[in-house]
């Protein structure tokens, strides 16, 4: 049933893509605005309460509602699977960027492009050349493939089935929405959300880095996590952009990401280039780099999808 819910989930999102400012994600952001609101007091405890009432409000209608269509038939189990791997999943709410992105560079609008790029990373794209808007691109493609399909499959594939791919986008979300703004950035509320997140992402994070690496240049991935990965603030964003990186044999990452004194206050302003440290594998980013990603992750998609196959068969079978 798992494989052919994530099948059956796919190809719909393919059909019709849900936005990304649905009503179902607008409700679950409501959710959390409300719950931060009445739970935040300035303590890391409080942010740990008001984390486990969510997910609870969330997970226990999931499972109750995946019961019942059990129990009346198996059918209306998977209906109920396809549709909530349906809404979790993201592949296509934000490809839009990339392509559009890709087809302004290919066109030569780097203006257009920047914009972009601006658009979907929230970040300041002014004075970026060719080779950085691909690089930049690229690392969010990485990224969020990684959290909107994969890490999804993962907890869906968990015992617990649709409760778990909730769970998972849930908290990817919360990591964000309680740590983000400027007015709870660094703020003690949000620290259990940021580490709750980072333990349910640490085994899915591997597996998709190891699915990059297997169906690209796996020696090179390999090499390039084990060596560079460590030098992310963001261990699981390092560790799957060096894998992506090392599958394509492109080198991501900025200045700071590549510098070997990360962790320095005024790291940003290192130039790789002029620190004696070894780099990572690889060449810059070019427009070619986009198309190398999509190729990339539609190959770690099958592999993916293969594997869920087998292991349905497997239980099947067993």
């Amino acid at each position: 049933m798992t494989f052919l819910s994530i099948l059956f989930a796919l190809l719909f999102e393919q059909l019709k893509p849900l936005r990304a400012d649905n009503p179902v994600y607008a409700a679950i952001k409501q959710l959390a605005a409300r719950t931060e609101a009445t739970f935040n007091a300035g303590q890391e405890g409080h942010g740990r309460l008001a984390w486990i009432v969510t997910m609870l409000v969330l997970l226990v209608p999931t499972l109750a509602v995946y019961w019942l269509c059990a129990k009346i038939s198996p059918l209306l189990a998977l209906a109920w699977n396809v549709l909530v791997v349906y809404l979790t999943l993201g592949f296509r709410h934000y490809s839009h960027y990339f392509t559009s992105i890709q087809l302004a560079l290919n066109s030569g609008d780097e203006a257009a492009a920047r914009g972009l790029l601006a658009e979907w990373t929230k970040q300041d794209t002014s004075g970026m050349n060719v080779s950085e808007i691909s690089r930049v691109a690229v690392e969010k493609a990485l990224v969020t493939t990684h959290r909107n399909v994969f890490g999804v499959f993962f907890w869906f594939a968990m015992p617990f089935g649709p409760a778990g791919a909730i769970l998972y986008r849930v908290a990817e979300f919360l990591a964000r929405a309680w740590n983000e703004p400027e007015h709870l950035r660094n703020e003690p509320f949000g620290r259990f959300a940021r580490k709750a997140f980072y333990w349910i992402d640490w085994v899915p994070a591997r597996l998709t880095a190891i699915a990059f690496a297997v169906v690209g240049n796996f020696e090179d991935a390999i090499y390039a996590w084990r060596n560079f990965a460590h030098r992310w603030q963001d261990e699981a964003i390092g560790i799957i952009l060096c894998a992506g990186g090392g599958a394509m044999g492109l080198r991501l990452g900025s200045a700071r990401e590549n510098a070997a004194d990360l962790r320095l206050a005024d790291a940003t302003t290192v130039d790789a280039a002029a620190v004696d440290v070894e780099t990572p594998p690889g060449e810059e980013a070019t427009v070619r780099a986009l198309q190398s990603t999509v190729g990339l992750v539609w190959r770690a998609l099958l592999l993916w999808m293969l594997l869920l196959l087998l292991l349905s068969f497997a239980v099947w079978l067993g």
